[in-house]
């Protein structure tokens, strides 16, 4: 167990964290939750102890040992994979290079005899026998291949860095986790792989991720970060918002009597279970949802940018027909041959492991490429609008504030009303007169956010758009792109996002295309593109 009394953190007269009181306790996973710089990394390496509450104290159970994923992708280069993995647990690695020290001395000792036999008997009370095997166990299982176990990890790139420190993190049964996004660079089945684990895992987690669909997966609690302090919640992602919004409902219909305020608490706990009933936790999670009370849903704080695509016009039927597209990039063919009709109302999602055909694909219809050959024809009666996954044209050394930024692309001239769609996007007051040259990534995925409200584009095609930003905003753009009523094109490596907007799915993959008429749940569930996929990706 881990928790924290009286802790506060304080930059100046600035305080992050005031007066927190929090226990987090074996068994659970926490999902930390908060809006951009409300902390959670910080949270975090207070509970680590790598940074110093300014008041209080962390307690942690005597014995017990915590793990942390680790940040830095270098700090290991000149060790070998396995033993990166091994230092996971540092009095193990420890006694495991004081064992091979002694054995290797060409002069043994009487008192290296009796050291040998005290690290023998620690090393076996440790699990040693086991710790080559299970860290090579937990390398296969987050994608990385036993050819590589015995490389340096200065010889690894980047993504494979990352999946070998989470497996130094999760080595050797740590009693307490630390998580700080897991799946990040993580593909689909090391993500499922890492759920499972969690799923199975008897400790305590404490998790950071904006990834919705693994928080609702591996959570049964969330501890949200709201104006400096910590409120625990039972649940997962999902039910803590969609409990926060019926509990703002009821708070807003004070007339109501206690007796109807439970009844429509009892029916929601009721539809979440039943939902969620094929869920891997689900039956656990049912029991700990069943206990709550009404005083225990409680309206959350914070703030969701206001996010509305109206499409002015509604496009005609001939939409948009793509017929031979073919484009190569530095000599490599992205793009071959491809020939698709999208239809009025598609909503397509672009999936596959390679992003570039993706960007490319985009690029190609909004005339950013000319193709090498092959035609695209859009409708006469579309309006299109763009998300790039790349946005620094439209802000880097651009000398202008954001209502004068966002009044480039607006029709309408009037401060008033441009002030509005920065409102809607949380730029309220001087906020909206920051310049645009020092946003924060967040904060230029909102004004892009804007920019494409302000067109009335009946045709959204959109890279990567949930890029930068916090959960508030994500789930704000994901009920948005379900309501929109025009056609949608996007990627986006949110599952969640993907499986509740997409009603067809494109894949180009290096022997062909596959274009399916259903969601994206279906998609990864069918047997038969399971078998195209292998094919199409096998040596």
């Amino acid at each position: 167990m881990i928790s924290v009394s009286g802790v506060s953190l304080r930059f100046g007269k600035r305080a992050l964290f005031e007066d927190v009181n929090i226990k987090f306790t074996p068994g659970n996973c926490y999902g930390l939750i908060g809006a951009n710089g409300a902390g959670k990394s910080t949270f975090l390496k207070i509970l680590s102890g790598e940074i110093e509450p300014t008041t209080g104290e962390v307690h942690v159970t005597p014995g017990e040992r915590i793990a942390v994923l680790k940040q830095d992708h270098f700090a290991y280069d000149e060790y070998k994979v396995l033993d990166t993995v091994i230092m996971g647990h540092k009095r193990l690695y420890d006694v495991m290079k004081e064992r091979e020290a002694i054995y290797a001395k060409p002069d043994f000792t009487d008192e290296d005899g009796m050291r040998a036999g005290e690290l023998e008997a620690e090393f076996a009370e440790l699990n040693g026998w086991e710790a080559e095997s299970e860290a090579a166990s937990l390398l296969n299982g987050l994608g990385i291949p036993s050819e590589l176990h015995d490389r340096y990890m200065k010889e690894l790139d980047g993504n494979q860095k990352v999946r070998v420190l989470l497996a130094q993190a999760l080595f050797g049964n740590p009693q307490i986790l630390l998580l700080d996004e897991p799946t990040n660079h993580l593909d689909r089945q090391s993500i499922e792989w890492l759920e499972d684990f969690l799923l199975n895992y008897e400790g305590t987690v404490i998790v950071v991720s904006h990834d919705r669909h693994f928080l609702n997966t591996v959570c049964t609690h969330i501890a949200d970060i709201d104006y400096g302090k910590i409120q625990l919640y039972v649940g997962n992602y999902d039910f803590w918002y969609e409990s926060s919004q019926l509990a703002l409902q009821l708070m807003r219909e004070q007339n109501k009597k206690k007796e109807e305020k439970i009844k429509e608490l009892q029916a929601f706990i009721q539809r979440f279970s039943a939902n969620k009933s094929k869920a891997r936790q689900a039956t656990a999670r049912k029991k700990l949802l069943e206990k709550i009370t009404l005083d225990d849903i409680r309206p959350s704080n914070r703030k969701y940018p206001f996010i509305q695509f109206k499409p002015e016009r509604e496009a005609g039927k001939q939409l948009l027909l793509i017929e031979g597209l073919t484009k190569s990039i530095d000599g490599v063919k992205v793009i071959d041959n491809l020939t698709l009709t999208v239809n009025k109302g598609d909503k397509i999602a672009l999936v596959g492991p390679d992003s570039l055909w993706k960007t490319v694909l985009m690029q190609l219809l909004m005339g950013e490429l000319e193709p090498d050959a092959g035609t695209y024809q859009w409708g006469v009666t579309t309006t299109r609008a763009y998300f790039p996954k790349d946005n620094s044209k439209y802000f880097d050394g651009v000398d202008l504030n954001l209502v004068d930024w966002l009044r480039q692309f607006s029709k309408e001239q009037d401060e008033t009303f441009i002030r509005g769609f920065l409102g809607r996007m949380l730029f309220s007051g001087d906020e909206a007169l920051k310049k645009a040259s020092v946003l924060s990534g967040g904060e230029k995925v909102r004004c892009m956010l804007a920019r494409m409200m302000l067109s009335g584009a009946n045709v959204l095609l959109m890279d990567e758009p949930t890029n930068h930003l916090d959960l508030e905003s994500i789930t704000a753009l994901n009920n948005a792109l379900i309501d929109f009523e025009g056609t949608l094109v996007f990627t986006s490596q949110d599952r969640q996002f993907v499986s509740t907007i997409a009603n067809r799915i494109l894949e180009i993959t290096p022997r062909g295309v596959i274009d399916r008429l259903m969601t994206y749940d279906e998609y990864l569930e069918s047997g038969e593109v399971k078998a195209l996929r292998e094919q199409a990706y096998s040596a």
